[in-house]
């Protein structure tokens, strides 16, 4: 699933593309892509739109036009947007949402699972519903190891658990998760209230790190996850933890085990992220 730092990535790359352009036709070709509103309803607010910018909250990427209508695209488990100039594919199944830009080029939107969503809301119903879901970005300055601590406090959630809610850390997801929680050297099922002022600045700083990385490589690519010009990501090639079952710790050599917290696939070390131990002083 994409998170913040493929999001991110996506955002930097449609940017340049997009700003200033007019949406000259759209094709929504899959009405899951915009339910319960009909495609057709949407296809035609969207023509004759023109970005004015292109933001990202969480793991949306935001549209903003001019009229000051916002596109919230969610790219779920398999959504993947490709900007491109040399035509529109003639057979791919997998094809959902077709945008014809006023300078001939097109934006495609594709998804395998069909669980990607555009939702298109009129002038400032964005920050409600933005609001609602998303608690600080990771990567501002509001985010801060107090913030953190009071998402925490109290929970007796594992704290892979309380870190995957978006409320806490907006765009956070499966990869960065276990990144951030064998820097910050924490096991994945410490319940989240018990972890001490240091450790939650550990995490914390661990966090920004693990998602710095992944922006930096433009995101990870585990299978379907693309940048806009259709190049994959490269932090697949750095993770530290997240996938590595039966491989070696980089840090202290153990074997990375996997087992199920927060009802996801979890990679770990045994060594390196003790139960019930605090830890120590975080690693590279």
């Amino acid at each position: 699933m994409p998170e913040l730092p493929e999001v991110e990535t996506v955002r930097a790359r449609l940017e340049p593309a997009l700003v200033g352009r007019r949406f000259d036709r759209v094709d929504i070709r899959d009405s899951r892509v915009t339910r319960p509103v009909e495609p057709m309803e949407v296809a035609a607010e969207l023509e004759g739109e023109v970005v004015e910018a292109v933001e990202r909250r969480g793991k949306y990427l935001i549209v903003r036009f001019q009229t000051g209508r916002v596109l919230l695209i969610h790219l779920r488990m398999t959504g993947t947007l490709r900007h491109a100039r040399d035509g529109v594919p003639e057979h791919d199944p997998h094809l959902r949402v077709v945008v014809n830009l006023d300078d001939g080029s097109d934006v495609m939107y594709r998804d395998v699972r069909r669980f990607g969503t555009w939702l298109l809301l009129e002038p400032g119903d964005d920050t409600a519903y933005l609001a609602a879901r998303l608690g600080e970005e990771p990567l501002t300055r509001s985010f801060t190891p107090a913030a953190l601590a009071a998402r925490f406090q109290g929970r007796r959630a594992p704290v892979k658990a309380a870190l995957l809610d978006q409320r806490a850390a907006a765009g956070m997801g499966n990869i960065y998760a276990d990144e951030s929680l064998w820097r910050a050297r924490i096991h994945p099922l410490r319940p989240a209230g018990d972890l001490d002022e240091t450790e939650v600045k550990r995490l914390h700083k661990a966090v920004r790190e693990a998602l710095k990385a992944g922006i930096a490589r433009q995101g990870t690519t585990l299978r379907d996850y693309r940048t806009p010009d259709g190049a994959p990501g490269r932090m697949q090639t750095e993770l530290r933890v997240y996938g590595r079952e039966d491989e070696p710790c980089r840090r202290c050599g153990s074997t990375i085990a996997k087992m199920r917290a927060a009802g996801r696939g979890t990679w770990y070390c045994p060594t390196c992220q003790p139960v019930g131990s605090n830890g120590a002083e975080a690693g590279p």
